[in-house]
């Protein structure tokens, strides 16, 4: 007689996994949500992990229904994160995918559920694990796909064929044109065949921005002017390059030492040879010049550096300026006082203004009370001898101070690049604060009327014409960071008006009359709440462009939070609840408080490029909170490693003077992610006729970073930081490379499509720039790879790209 042989016993394994991983989610989210709810924030992480941890027993004892409870917490989940996210693609897989995940495994393990309890059936939970599988293989599919801000409203730049007696000849200026449009109007590369373009040279300087945390990065724009391309390295050494071939014509090793901030934005140029142009308006003539006989620099180019000098070359050999200065050089330290290493350089590339070659200065933030002054100058474009000084502590003298004096000290100070304006004669420069960025008690009232604005000079005598402030009292570091951008605005009766443009860190733009500088847009005062810090003269109302998009600058809420699984997400909401926030300006004080987009985000150095032709203007932004603490200053107190006695990074920074340190830093999530949803970075079309925003793309992705640091390689478009500028063209193409993964894009200026990317070496913080050589008829667009911030890969390399040679 044959025995039957028993039923196979169901497999408990796949329920065992289940229930473990039901408890691990169950009482992380106990333990960090009842912490939340104790916060006032939210309970769904509490309530669902008291659930999870019950599903969870149910689950180890066998019981089946363990399995429709965490369905029930499931479907909860769903409806909550519908109701606190919308449907925001980010935000949902914050909330959904690592729970997906999890409902994936305990679909799985329910028809071993079923059996172990004598019940028949149990296919629908495979059934349910393939809609799951799609689901979760559709929400990785969607990670790859960009997801835009603002979609495309249907109004974006057209295209209109570049008139040639109009075409661009050469990239002469740091931001093209004098008043920094960053336009090119040259078509031969266009929407149609930008995705051939092809690498046409390569050049390496010799000179890498070593990455140590103390701000070493190349930011450079180059300039073209006829058959040479000209460059300038972190330490200032300057080349020039054949335009079609990228061979190299010349060096001058200025090799200029600093301990920080070795950069060079870009350069100056001038031609003696060329007619001077006179101002229309009825403002001071420009003071004609000459190149005397014999001497060398009838073409000359004009660099600062970060050891505080202005140096003139020969354009065509590279040689020292004869006649300028000291063997070529000045000295801009000259009139500062006591100027330790590091707390005064110059990065930003000087402006020559008719004649008169305008240069500014970068003073170390938040080191101590007495520093040097923030005083601009302007210098004869051939003697190099000062014309006007112009002190914001002093205005009204313009002399170089007496002996044994010096300029008035830890004044505002203009370090970003600056514009210019032949018709009028005039300068127009964003300004920063005071050196004591985030403590105003000490701040005289010239230093309340300079800080954080856009002041505009008489270039022949340095006499004011007219300041406009974007931010009072500056607790914030929200610096006029940015070239002003001079357009023709349109006005809603078809008239147009000179105006000048420009962004802040703040996320604001404004628009403002050339000749006056009152605003063209609606500027609101909106109240705002002060802090705790005895006597500081807080202003309890700020300036919002209203008028204007404003770009990255949500008031953040408990749902903004974000984080690559729900557990970081909880963190961040943790740490955000712990956080005093009052929205844009909440001022710092003794508690811990979160400033957004805060100092190193908002609308930044690069600047803003502009399509004058059809009247829009394009940005790019960058979204890093900070969290900042003022902590009562110790005795002889040193400042830590945050770096900010040198002004580089983040952390404790001393104040020295006032009765505070100050310790401050990204806001971000433990596994070094910014704990605000995506996207951190973006670049957005603004129609100048409407103001309004034409669309908005997220910029860079995570494929050179991630987590800890750690490089992901997946080119996730979540929208990264962005640091550097963007080049328009009447191509109808826009080109940026200023972000965290290593490549140069181009989008389609219409609607914002990326129609093309290059792979760099390393990342870029430069500017694109375009041009067409003279001699083959060529355009290319030429970009700087010296490595982008926060990766410590770096470079020195220069690449042009053009289209593929016909054969």
């Amino acid at each position: 007689m044959i025995k039957s042989q028993p039923a196979a016993s169901p497999s408990r394994w796949p329920i065992w996994i289940a229930a473990l991983g039901v408890l691990v989610f169950g009482l992380l989210y106990v333990a960090g949500g009842g912490y939340l709810a104790t916060l006032g924030g939210s309970w769904y992480f509490l309530l669902s992990g008291l659930g999870l941890v019950i599903s969870a027993v149910l689950l180890f004892k066998k019981r089946l229904l363990g399995a429709w409870l965490f369905a029930l917490i499931m479907v909860a989940t769903v409806i909550w994160a519908l109701a606190d996210a919308g449907l925001n693609f980010w935000p949902l897989i914050s909330r959904l995918f690592a729970l997906g995940v999890l409902s994936l495994v305990v679909a799985l393990a329910y028809p071993s559920l079923r059996k172990i309890n004598g019940l028949a059936g149990g296919r629908g939970g495979y059934g349910l694990s393939g809609v799951l599988a799609i689901a979760l293989a559709a929400s990785c599919w969607g990670m790859f796909i960009p997801h835009a801000s603002v979609s495309p409203a249907g109004d974006g730049p057209g295209l209109t064929k570049v008139d040639p007696t109009k075409a661009q000849k050469d990239w002469k200026n740091y931001g093209n044109d004098d008043g920094g449009n960053r336009f090119a109007a040259l078509d031969q590369i266009n929407r149609d065949n930008v995705s051939t373009l092809v690498p046409a040279w390569t050049y390496q300087t010799g000179d890498v921005a070593v990455s140590n945390g103390n701000g070493a990065e190349d930011q450079l724009t180059p300039l073209q002017v006829g058959d040479k391309v000209f460059i300038c390295t972190p330490h200032n050494n300057l080349i020039a390059l054949d335009a079609d071939t990228g061979k190299q014509l010349w060096k001058n090793e200025i090799n200029a030492q600093s301990k920080v901030w070795q950069r060079c934005r870009g350069l100056a140029y001038f031609d003696a040879s060329t007619e001077i142009v006179q101002p229309t308006d009825g403002s001071t003539p420009v003071k004609p010049v000459s190149v005397p006989t014999g001497a060398n620099c009838q073409r000359r180019l004009l660099t600062n550096t970060i050891d505080a000098r202005l140096i003139a070359v020969d354009a065509d050999t590279g040689e020292f300026c004869q006649g300028f200065g000291t063997n070529g050089q000045v000295d801009l330290k000259a009139g500062l006082g006591d100027v330790p290493d590091s707390y005064y350089q110059l990065s930003s590339a000087p402006l020559v203004a008719g004649t008169t070659v305008v240069v500014g200065g970068r003073v170390a933030d938040n080191v101590q009370t007495d520093m040097p002054g923030g005083v601009i100058r302007g210098f004869d474009v051939v003697t190099g001898e000062m014309r006007w000084a112009f002190d914001p502590g002093n205005p009204e003298d313009r002399q170089a101070p007496a002996d044994g004096k010096t300029y008035v000290r830890s004044t505002p100070n203009s370090w970003a690049p600056m514009s210019y304006d032949p018709a009028m004669n005039t300068v127009f420069l964003p300004m920063g604060s005071s050196s004591t960025d985030l403590y105003g008690v000490e701040r005289t009232a010239l230093d309340h009327k300079y800080g954080a604005s856009v002041l505009a000079l008489n270039a022949t005598t340095g006499e004011e014409k007219w300041v406009f402030q974007a931010v009072h009292n500056d607790l914030w570091d929200f610096d006029t960071p940015m070239q002003p951008s001079l357009i023709d605005f349109p006005k809603a009766d078809g008239s147009k008006v000179p105006a000048v443009v420009i962004g802040n860190k703040a996320g604001q733009i404004f628009v403002l009359d050339r000749a006056t500088g009152k605003p063209l847009t609606k500027v609101e005062e909106v109240s705002v709440k002060a802090s705790n810090i005895p006597n500081e003269p807080y202003s309890l109302t700020q300036p919002l462009s209203v008028g204007m998009p404003q770009i990255g600058t949500q008031h953040l809420t408990e749902s903004d939070m974000w984080g690559a699984t729900p557990f970081d997400q909880m963190l961040c909401r943790i740490a955000f609840k712990k956080m005093r926030y009052d929205g844009l300006y909440t001022a710092p004080g003794t508690d811990v408080s979160l400033s957004f987009p805060g100092s190193l985000g908002g609308l930044n150095w690069g600047g803003i490029s502009t399509d004058p032709v059809h009247d829009f203007i394009f940005v790019n932004d960058m979204r890093l909170g900070l969290w900042i603490q003022m902590v009562p200053q110790e005795a002889h107190a040193k400042a830590s490693s945050g770096g900010e006695a040198i002004n580089t990074g983040m952390g404790a920074v001393p104040l020295k003077g006032t009765p505070y340190a100050v310790n401050k830093n990204r806001f971000l999530s433990l596994a070094g992610i910014p704990c605000q949803a995506p996207p951190y970075g973006t670049l957005t079309a603004i129609n100048m006729k409407t103001q309004q925003v034409a669309w908005q793309v997220p910029v860079g992705t995570v494929e050179d970073t991630g987590p800890l640091g750690i490089k992901m390689h997946l080119p996730l478009p979540i929208g990264m930081p962005t640091l550097g500028g963007t080049l328009s063209t009447q191509g109808g193409l826009v080109f940026i490379a200023g972000t965290q993964d290593y490549y140069l894009r181009a989008y389609n200026s219409a609607d914002g499509k990326e129609l093309w990317k290059a792979r760099l070496p390393v990342g870029s913080q430069g500017g694109p720039m375009t041009y067409v050589s003279p001699k083959t008829g060529k355009q290319y667009v030429i970009i700087t790879a010296g490595g982008a911030r926060q990766s410590p890969d770096r470079g020195d390399y220069v690449i042009a790209y053009a289209l593929p040679s016909s054969k």
